[in-house]
């Protein structure tokens, strides 16, 4: 299956998640949710304590904050994470280094959207970017309808 628009920030998240190089995101056990240790993320992939500058910046802030915005705002959830959550620290994938089943450096957060699957890429064409008002819409538990995706706009 073809992977819809690189530039999108859920397809940047699911190009990362499945990156072997990758350490500070991760799927959960069943491929449906994923994982982000915030202290490893900002270092890794935010440039957070790092003086040499990147290249090429993925995303365009080193606030964590502003990550977990995107990611309401793309409609993921954020799910509890248990106090054992080192357990469920896994990914899905072959284990392909020692660091596969490392446990988290700091804090650590879940995310689920039901369109974002391990196996399924195809999936990412319905994640779409919630406004202001339908963002309020779903916070006050009213069924909301995304808007198109800015290419389609006029």
């Amino acid at each position: 299956p073809v992977i819809p628009r690189p530039c999108t920030f859920p397809v940047k998240l699911w190009l990362l998640v499945n990156n072997p190089c990758v350490h500070s995101v991760r799927w959960d056990a069943r491929g449906e949710g994923l994982f982000i240790d915030q202290g490893l993320f900002e270092q890794e992939l935010l440039g957070v304590g790092l003086t040499a500058a990147r290249e090429e910046e993925l995303f365009k802030t080193k606030n964590f904050g502003s990550i977990v915005r995107q990611l309401n705002l793309y409609g993921f959830h954020k799910l509890m994470v248990s106090p054992d959550s080192s357990a469920i620290w896994s990914s899905p994938r072959p284990a392909t280094a020692e660091g596969d089943t490392s446990y988290a450096d700091g804090p650590l957060h879940h995310f689920w959207n039901p369109h974002f699957r391990y196996d399924r890429p195809d999936l990412l064409i319905k994640i779409k970017r919630l406004t202001k008002a339908n963002k309020e819409k779903l916070d006050a538990g009213m069924e909301v309808t995304s808007r198109l995706p800015d290419d389609l706009q006029h």
